[in-house]
Protein backbone atom coordinates (compact mmCIF):
# COMPACT_ATOMS: atom_id res chain seq x y z
CA UNK A 1 0.00 0.00 0.00
CA UNK A 2 1.33 3.43 -1.12
CA UNK A 3 -0.49 6.45 0.94
CA UNK A 4 -2.21 9.00 -1.59
CA UNK A 5 -0.52 12.20 -2.28
CA UNK A 6 -2.93 15.37 -1.61
CA UNK A 7 -2.98 15.58 -5.58
CA UNK A 8 -4.12 12.39 -6.07
CA UNK A 9 -7.45 12.41 -3.36
CA UNK A 10 -9.28 14.57 -5.62
CA UNK A 11 -10.43 17.17 -3.24
CA UNK A 12 -12.31 19.75 -5.11
CA UNK A 13 -11.16 23.69 -5.46
CA UNK A 14 -12.83 25.77 -2.53
CA UNK A 15 -14.96 27.39 -5.53
CA UNK A 16 -15.73 24.16 -6.68
CA UNK A 17 -16.72 23.06 -2.94
CA UNK A 18 -19.30 26.20 -3.27
CA UNK A 19 -21.28 25.08 -5.89
CA UNK A 20 -21.37 21.42 -4.79
CA UNK A 21 -24.77 20.53 -3.20
CA UNK A 22 -24.78 19.96 0.20
CA UNK A 23 -25.83 17.62 2.48
CA UNK A 24 -29.32 18.62 4.15
CA UNK A 25 -27.75 18.66 7.50
CA UNK A 26 -26.93 21.72 10.26
CA UNK A 27 -24.95 21.69 13.41
CA UNK A 28 -26.25 23.62 15.87
CA UNK A 29 -23.44 24.43 18.55
CA UNK A 30 -25.36 25.52 21.72
CA UNK A 31 -22.89 27.46 23.71
CA UNK A 32 -19.56 25.29 23.27
CA UNK A 33 -17.25 27.06 25.25
CA UNK A 34 -14.37 25.73 23.51
CA UNK A 35 -12.86 27.59 19.70
CA UNK A 36 -10.58 24.05 19.11
CA UNK A 37 -13.87 21.95 19.42
CA UNK A 38 -15.47 25.08 17.18
CA UNK A 39 -12.90 24.51 14.35
CA UNK A 40 -12.76 20.71 14.76
CA UNK A 41 -16.43 20.87 13.98
CA UNK A 42 -16.47 22.57 10.75
CA UNK A 43 -13.43 20.69 9.52
CA UNK A 44 -15.53 17.63 9.89
CA UNK A 45 -18.69 19.60 8.39
CA UNK A 46 -16.20 20.44 5.31
CA UNK A 47 -15.38 16.80 5.28
CA UNK A 48 -19.19 15.32 4.82
CA UNK A 49 -20.61 18.72 3.03
CA UNK A 50 -22.99 19.55 5.19
CA UNK A 51 -25.57 22.68 4.78
CA UNK A 52 -24.00 24.61 7.12
CA UNK A 53 -23.13 25.03 11.31
CA UNK A 54 -25.43 27.26 13.69
CA UNK A 55 -22.89 28.78 16.44
CA UNK A 56 -25.52 30.24 19.20
CA UNK A 57 -24.94 31.61 22.84
CA UNK A 58 -20.78 31.86 23.79
CA UNK A 59 -19.70 29.53 21.25
CA UNK A 60 -16.73 31.76 19.34
CA UNK A 61 -17.01 32.42 15.35
CA UNK A 62 -14.95 33.10 12.77
CA UNK A 63 -12.60 34.16 12.75
CA UNK A 64 -10.69 33.25 15.96
CA UNK A 65 -7.31 32.25 16.23
CA UNK A 66 -7.92 28.46 17.91
CA UNK A 67 -11.13 27.67 15.44
CA UNK A 68 -8.52 28.35 12.54
CA UNK A 69 -5.99 26.28 14.46
CA UNK A 70 -8.19 23.26 14.28
CA UNK A 71 -10.19 24.36 11.37
CA UNK A 72 -7.41 24.75 8.48
CA UNK A 73 -9.02 26.11 6.24
CA UNK A 74 -13.24 25.05 6.38
CA UNK A 75 -14.45 28.28 7.80
CA UNK A 76 -13.88 29.41 4.37
CA UNK A 77 -15.95 26.36 2.91
CA UNK A 78 -18.47 25.97 5.37
CA UNK A 79 -21.60 28.74 5.74
CA UNK A 80 -22.00 30.26 9.14
CA UNK A 81 -24.56 31.80 10.74
CA UNK A 82 -24.38 33.84 14.06
CA UNK A 83 -27.43 33.09 16.97
CA UNK A 84 -27.57 35.37 19.80
CA UNK A 85 -30.19 32.53 21.28
CA UNK A 86 -30.16 29.28 20.35
CA UNK A 87 -33.73 28.59 20.55
CA UNK A 88 -33.97 31.20 17.63
CA UNK A 89 -31.78 29.12 15.50
CA UNK A 90 -33.88 26.18 16.39
CA UNK A 91 -37.65 28.20 15.93
CA UNK A 92 -36.13 29.43 12.97
CA UNK A 93 -35.17 25.85 12.25
CA UNK A 94 -38.39 24.30 12.39
CA UNK A 95 -40.27 26.50 10.48
CA UNK A 96 -37.94 25.63 6.87
CA UNK A 97 -39.11 22.29 7.95
CA UNK A 98 -36.18 20.90 9.28
CA UNK A 99 -36.11 17.91 11.82
CA UNK A 100 -34.22 19.21 14.96
CA UNK A 101 -32.69 16.74 17.31
CA UNK A 102 -30.57 17.19 20.39
CA UNK A 103 -27.39 15.21 21.07
CA UNK A 104 -28.34 14.62 24.87
CA UNK A 105 -28.64 11.97 27.49
CA UNK A 106 -32.54 12.15 28.08
CA UNK A 107 -35.24 9.67 29.40
CA UNK A 108 -36.69 8.37 26.08
CA UNK A 109 -33.45 9.28 23.91
CA UNK A 110 -33.12 7.30 20.52
CA UNK A 111 -29.81 5.85 20.49
CA UNK A 112 -27.66 6.51 17.76
CA UNK A 113 -28.47 2.96 15.75
CA UNK A 114 -32.24 3.02 16.03
CA UNK A 115 -31.59 6.71 14.11
CA UNK A 116 -33.35 7.32 10.84
CA UNK A 117 -31.79 10.41 8.70
CA UNK A 118 -32.54 9.30 5.33
CA UNK A 119 -33.84 12.04 3.37
CA UNK A 120 -34.88 14.27 6.64
CA UNK A 121 -33.56 17.69 6.62
CA UNK A 122 -32.05 17.89 9.91
CA UNK A 123 -30.38 20.29 12.28
CA UNK A 124 -28.43 18.47 15.06
CA UNK A 125 -27.84 20.51 18.27
CA UNK A 126 -24.54 19.76 20.16
CA UNK A 127 -24.31 21.42 23.90
CA UNK A 128 -21.54 23.09 26.18
CA UNK A 129 -18.95 20.94 26.66
CA UNK A 130 -19.47 20.54 30.76
CA UNK A 131 -23.62 21.32 30.95
CA UNK A 132 -24.67 19.76 27.85
CA UNK A 133 -28.03 20.70 25.64
CA UNK A 134 -30.17 23.90 27.71
CA UNK A 135 -32.98 22.28 28.50
CA UNK A 136 -35.25 24.51 27.53
CA UNK A 137 -33.55 24.23 23.89
CA UNK A 138 -34.10 20.02 24.67
CA UNK A 139 -37.74 20.86 25.05
CA UNK A 140 -38.22 22.31 21.29
CA UNK A 141 -36.19 19.62 20.04
CA UNK A 142 -38.25 16.92 18.17
CA UNK A 143 -36.54 14.40 19.43
CA UNK A 144 -32.93 13.62 21.38
CA UNK A 145 -30.38 11.29 20.32
CA UNK A 146 -27.64 9.08 21.95
CA UNK A 147 -24.75 8.00 21.20
CA UNK A 148 -24.03 4.49 22.97
CA UNK A 149 -21.20 4.63 25.27
CA UNK A 150 -19.61 1.65 27.44
CA UNK A 151 -16.58 3.06 29.38
CA UNK A 152 -16.94 4.85 33.09
CA UNK A 153 -16.77 8.44 30.93
CA UNK A 154 -20.58 10.14 31.25
CA UNK A 155 -20.08 11.95 27.52
CA UNK A 156 -18.33 12.20 24.49
CA UNK A 157 -16.26 15.16 23.39
CA UNK A 158 -18.67 18.10 21.45
CA UNK A 159 -16.27 17.93 18.79
CA UNK A 160 -16.06 14.00 18.63
CA UNK A 161 -19.50 13.65 19.01
CA UNK A 162 -20.04 15.99 16.14
CA UNK A 163 -18.19 13.74 13.61
CA UNK A 164 -19.95 10.67 15.04
CA UNK A 165 -23.25 12.28 13.87
CA UNK A 166 -21.95 13.76 10.43
CA UNK A 167 -21.03 10.21 9.55
CA UNK A 168 -24.05 8.66 10.51
CA UNK A 169 -26.53 11.15 8.55
CA UNK A 170 -23.76 10.82 5.40
CA UNK A 171 -23.68 6.65 5.46
CA UNK A 172 -27.38 6.67 5.40
CA UNK A 173 -27.67 9.05 3.06
CA UNK A 174 -24.73 8.96 0.67
CA UNK A 175 -23.09 5.37 0.59
CA UNK A 176 -24.61 1.84 -0.59
CA UNK A 177 -26.89 0.45 1.79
Amino acid sequence: MQKLTNNELGRPTLSTYHQLEKLPLILVLDNVRSALNVGSSFRTADAFRIEAIYLCGITATPPNKEILKTALGATDSVKWVYFEDTLEAVQQLKSNQYTVIAIEQTQNSTMLNKANFIAQKTAVVLGHEMDGVQQSVINSCDYCIEIPQEGTKHSLNVSVCAGILCWEYYRQNLTPQ
